[in-house]
């Protein structure tokens, strides 16, 4: 509920503060007073859109603070824990108005844009009558009512949280179905590639050993011939004394003949010994070499195939060979994703369907209880309009269902409430039938009904008694009152059958100095109440007889 509100500085106010409690709260006044300077000032600090005159002539700047506790508004503190200003169950909405034109809103003492400041006040007031922050005109505030009416706010938000993961799911099921024919086509390729590479069945090494094999074959015969040669210097085998082991075998002869112990020489025939061992161990290794190397046309032609093959492949996929192993390992991966991506589309396919027989099953709860809730709360509001001097007025919860197309977040059918002001008239929409006056009235009668259930702690009546008057303003007036029993009013009247109702009164006026004109808004005393009441009844001259009906008002309230 509200309260407190701070006004500085706006239009003729230079500083005013209010307290505000729970109730009925009634403002009255003579013409011209400024009765709608309090309402305008409050509409500034939930978010309405400033004048460019309205700072007050001679200040720099206008300040509104509008003080909410909201610890009992689960919804206001959720918005505020969501956008991570809460402070304590309270709520503080300030508008700073410079004489520049410049703004400047506040929630809880951090800028916060008017977008979000609207979305907030909303939450928190209602204000009925010619007014911007009426909401009764909004379809989207009409389901909200009949829901909360029907009680099935939470079955409301599991519709919007089933229709939003159904949609979800959905959109995730279009995108891969969108990709379905390039997917095939990438399975069929891959598939086709994978398969070459399977039938090539290139092992790990085996590249570079055919390509050393293929070099050996293509040079046999020039191998041999040199290889041969190498033996017949390294070894001894064919007497003649020109190899490598009869050279050593001389030198040793003639290295004995010297005859002498001197250690250079027996390290001199240490090391002739140790390269005659040598020199016949490689004998040996050509040797052994030579016998594994043969010349093969047919083996050769195998292998240079072989290699061609490889080499083909290679090439086909811009690749150098040695990548051929490793460009299959990641192609057959590739192949097994695809593969996997089929089956995870099958199971989309499933998710989608499960969650879209989740949404509307859901829906359709929801939409059963709205019928049922549609016809209780039209026969309830007719009631109230009857007895608030509409009598033949006729009101309609209208429940419009929509195509599968057109399922939302919000249900399968639109809600719009309808009135018919006159016999024989069709049911229209509110904006094209209602009058100010009736208008204020259709919301007093819908928020009588409602109280119970709405979520929002104060609610404005900006003269909702205008056309009215005798039985019909007190019936008015103790309407209000029965809903001030359950949330916070505020009504500007002109009305005293209305103002006698309230549980307190503030009496707004204005006075000047010469120089300058004030508005000053007063909480009355019972003395003070009793005057104002007859005022009201009687105009500028009050009687003794006005009075004592001031009284006899203010005490069967």
């Amino acid at each position: 509920m509200l309260t407190l509100l701070s006004i500085r500085n706006y239009a003729i106010v230079d500083q005013l503060e209010l307290e505000l409690k729970q109730g009925m709260t009634v403002v009255s006044g003579e013409t011209g007073a400024g009765k709608s300077i309090m309402l305008d000032a409050l509409g500034l600090a939930l978010g309405d859109r400033a004048q460019s005159d309205c700072v007050r002539e001679g200040a720099d700047r206008a300040e509104i603070s509008a003080c909410f506790d909201v610890r009992n508004l689960a919804e206001a503190r959720a918005w505020l824990a969501e956008h991570e200003l809460e402070a304590d169950g309270e709520c503080q909405l300030r508008r700073v108005l410079t004489a520049e034109g410049r703004s400047r809103s506040f929630i809880n003492g951090r800028p916060t844009p008017l977008t979000q400041v609207r979305e907030l006040g909303e939450l928190l007031v209602d204000i009925h009558g010619q007014h911007e922050h009426q909401r009764l005109l909004k379809k989207d505030h009409h389901r909200t009512l009949l829901d909360e009416y029907a009680g099935q706010n939470e079955l409301a938000e599991q519709v919007r949280r089933t229709f939003h993961r159904w949609r979800r799911l959905d959109t995730e099921l279009t995108q891969l179905t969108e990709q379905s024919a390039e997917h095939s086509a990438r399975v069929q390729l891959l598939s086709y590639q994978i398969e070459e590479l399977d039938q090539l069945g290139l092992r790990d090494g085996e590249l570079a050993e055919l390509e050393e094999e293929q070099r050996t074959l293509a040079n046999a015969g020039e191998i041999l011939a040199t290889g041969h040669q190498l033996l017949a210097l390294t070894s001894d085998s064919d007497g003649d004394g020109d190899n490598c082991l009869s050279l050593l075998n001389h030198c040793q002869h003639l290295l004995e003949s010297l005859g002498s112990n001197a250690p250079a020489l027996q390290q001199a025939a240490e090391m002739l010994a140790s390269a005659q061992i040598q020199i016949d161990e490689s004998g040996r290794e050509i040797r052994a070499y030579l016998d594994s190397v043969e010349v093969n046309p047919q083996r050769q032609q195998e292998v240079e195939e072989r290699l061609s093959s490889i080499y083909d492949i290679a090439r086909k996929h811009r690749i150098s060979a040695e990548q051929l192993p490793e460009f299959h390992a990641a192609l057959s991966e590739e192949l097994n994703s695809l593969h996997r991506s089929d089956d995870e589309l099958e199971q989309l396919e499933i998710d989608v369907r499960a969650a879209r027989d989740e949404y509307l099953a859901a829906a359709g709860q929801l939409s059963l209880a709205r019928q049922q809730a549609a016809e209780c709360l039209s026969k309830a509001v007719d009631e109230q309009l009857h007895s608030l001097g509409m009598l033949s007025a006729h009101f309609d919860v209208c429940l419009t269902p929509y195509d599968s197309s057109r399922y939302n977040a919000n249900g399968l059918e639109e809600v719009e409430f309808l009135i018919s002001a006159n016999k024989g008239q069709p049911a229209r929409a509110l904006a094209k039938v209602a009058s100010g006056g009736e208008l204020s009235r259709i919301s007093l009668a819908i928020q009588v009904v409602t109280a119970q259930t709405s979520s929002t702690p104060t609610l404005i009546f900006d003269e909702v008694d205008v056309g009215i008057g005798g039985a019909i303003a007190e019936v008015v007036g103790r309407l209000l009152r029965q809903l001030g029993e359950r949330a916070q009013i505020l009504c500007v009247t002109h009305q005293p059958q209305v103002a006698s109702q309230g549980h307190q009164h503030l009496f707004v006026s204005k006075d000047s100095d010469g120089d300058m004109t004030r508005t000053r808004i007063d909480h009355l005393s019972a003395d003070r109440r009793v005057h104002e009441v007859a005022r009201m009844l009687g105009g500028i001259d009050i009687t003794d007889t006005s009075i004592e009906h001031a009284r006899e008002m203010l005490k069967s309230a």
